[in-house]
């Protein structure tokens, strides 16, 4: 483990919590500002080609849509209480200010700008909540955490589980409800739009799959529908559902509802299908103790490359998701793998609109020509893979558990920075072995580092930059970066090789070792934007930071 001095970790910390504080007191951005913030994300409109579809599959991919824009309205509440009664003010709002800030609320799916530190943009809203939606506003993680560990395991279990917020009684105690219960107008409308698309469409796994969903948002149980979710093979790739956690800032237990409808791309997911393959042997080989290492992953790893149709919820606020690796329920992973999906048009959008533009500014003249699609998108396909191998189930002071809920909300950083350094590890690994062209080597390594700087302008509230500040941190730390008197960045290959395996190593063996205490230095440390990367983060202030998709296709299928 890396040695760390306290000294630093307060600095860190300090600096963090003077910043955050900072941000918070900041006064409210006018009409100028709050166009200059939008600006950040790129307008790209969204088509996709469906001539060949028949139209039966069409109409069922219309229905899916139509309970894919109820996840909004769901996942609305689930970021904070309020939400929904601001949306609605600001809707009435037609002064030019109130439609500017209508137009910011629209992308972050909030009153909080994620880019700014969750920076607030309307007034009287205060903080973010950490606890966002699904814990009282009036309790406190202490309370929550101690009532907690007064239930039985079964009661436990559900109080702590994905699919539950938790509320007070008239008594003043906790509870449990399910979300069955707690979004059940807009999941009864959902189901009921799923089962139509069900009756519409031919492909029997996509009928099984939509079937299983809808009844899963009455029943409450997703183990069902996440498992045919698992065998769906057909044109049509809808995810739509519960899933990512980490909405939840107080312990990454909740899930939050998302949605990508998406189309499949037939050609690029036989191209890729080989990646499977070598799963089981990347994981014997990771650069960690043998004794965290899976002897035998679980199920197979589809692989879909897909076309974004529309997406809603959890999947479309603020930065846009590239790719995702689901289901997330452990049960599922263990008995079926786990799916990667690739977004593929959106993962071209952000490579032509952000990552090409930063490139020519930060990396020295004589790396740019490295950069390359491919090697982006194949290690954004890695990341995907990785997030199913290393430590998952784990054992703590003799009781079964998984890493998840024993690093709790750090959890969904260190992952993220996990999958992307072991990703970049893999990736040489494949490359060493003769599976991947060695020849693309300086290619992978400068396309990432190109592609850090992407990541890092997300903003330290959000996982993937946390995860890459500590990674850009850690090659800094192996002397693996090189700046030039222009101020441009180039990579030492040999030191980031080894600075790969080694943070790899670092990270999986707090993961195996369910090092809450650890992994909390670990990022109080790293987590942070060292001078050199702001200075070149201060130039790029007018490049977008992501794509803002103007979902076309989906808006002309939804007309009638």
């Amino acid at each position: 483990m890396r040695q760390l001095r306290v000294k630093p970790i307060l600095a860190a910390l300090s600096t963090g919590l003077a910043l955050a504080a900072a941000v918070q007191a900041a006064p409210l951005p006018g009409v100028a500002e709050l166009h200059t913030m939008a600006a950040r994300f790129a307008p790209v409109d969204i088509r996709v080609d469906l001539t060949r579809m028949p139209a039966n599959e069409r109409r069922a991919l219309t229905a899916i849509i139509r309970a894919a824009q109820i996840i909004d309205a769901i996942y609305l509440r689930q970021v904070a209480p309020h939400n929904e009664t601001q949306l609605l003010a600001l809707l009435q709002d037609h002064t030019a200010l109130g439609q500017a800030r209508l137009q910011y609320f629209l992308i972050n799916k909030g009153s909080w700008s994620e880019l700014d530190l969750n920076r607030p943009f309307l007034p009287g809203v205060g903080e973010r909540p950490a606890q966002a939606g699904f814990y009282p506003a009036d309790a406190t993680r202490a309370e929550v955490e101690a009532w907690l560990n007064t239930l039985a395991p079964a009661e436990h279990e559900a109080a702590a589980g994905f699919f539950t917020t938790i509320r007070r009684t008239p008594a003043g105690t906790f509870t449990a409800v399910p979300y069955s219960l707690e979004y059940q107008n807009e999941l009864s409308e959902a189901a009921q739009q799923l089962r139509k698309a069900a009756e519409l469409t031919h492909q029997p796994t996509l009928k099984a799959f939509l079937e299983k969903r809808a009844a899963a948002f009455i029943s409450n149980d997703y183990y069902d529908s996440d498992m045919a979710w698992m065998d769906l093979d057909a044109t049509i790739e809808p995810t739509i559902g519960p899933y990512e956690v980490y909405a939840d800032e107080w312990f990454n237990f909740k899930a939050a509802f998302e949605a990508f409808i998406t189309v499949r791309n037939a050609a690029e997911s036989a191209k890729l299908a080989h990646f499977s393959d070598q799963l089981q042997d990347i994981e014997d080989h990771l650069p960690i103790d043998p004794q965290y290492r899976n002897p035998k992953l679980g199920g197979y790893a589809p692989i879909r490359v897909v076309d974004v149709v529309y997406n809603s919820g959890d999947g479309n606020h603020a930065t846009q998701t590239a790719a995702f690796n689901l289901p997330n329920d452990e049960r599922v992973v263990a008995a079926k793998g786990s799916k990667r999906v690739l977004l593929k048009n959106y993962q071209q959008a952000k490579y032509q609109k952000v990552l090409l533009p930063i490139a020519q500014r930060v990396l020295s003249p004589a790396d740019r020509k490295y950069v390359a699609f491919e090697p982006f998108f194949t290690h954004i396909l890695m990341h995907e893979l990785m997030h199913g191998l290393g430590p998952q189930a784990i054992q703590v002071d003799g009781r079964a558990t998984t890493v998840r809920q024993e690093l709790k909300e750090l959890n969904g950083t260190l992952e993220e920075a996990k999958a992307d350094v072991s990703g970049l590890w893999a990736l040489q690994y494949l490359m060493d072995k003769g599976v991947l062209d060695k020849r693309q080597e300086r290619s992978v390594y400068t396309t990432f580092l190109a592609s850090t700087f992407r990541t890092l302008r997300f903003g330290l509230t959000e996982s993937h930059a946390r995860g890459m500040a500590l990674q850009v941190n850690n090659l800094f730390d192996h002397g693996a970066i090189k700046i030039a008197p222009d101020g441009t960045f180039s990579l030492d290959l040999p030191k980031a090789k080894q600075a790969t395996a080694d943070l790899t190593n670092e990270i999986m063996t707090l993961q195996a070792h369910g090092d809450y205490g650890g992994a909390h230095e670990l990022l109080a440390h790293m987590v942070v934007i060292r001078p050199p990367m702001r200075r070149m983060l201060d130039k790029l202030k007018d490049v977008p930071v992501d794509i803002a998709p103007n979902l076309v296709t989906a808006a002309e299928l939804t007309a009638h």
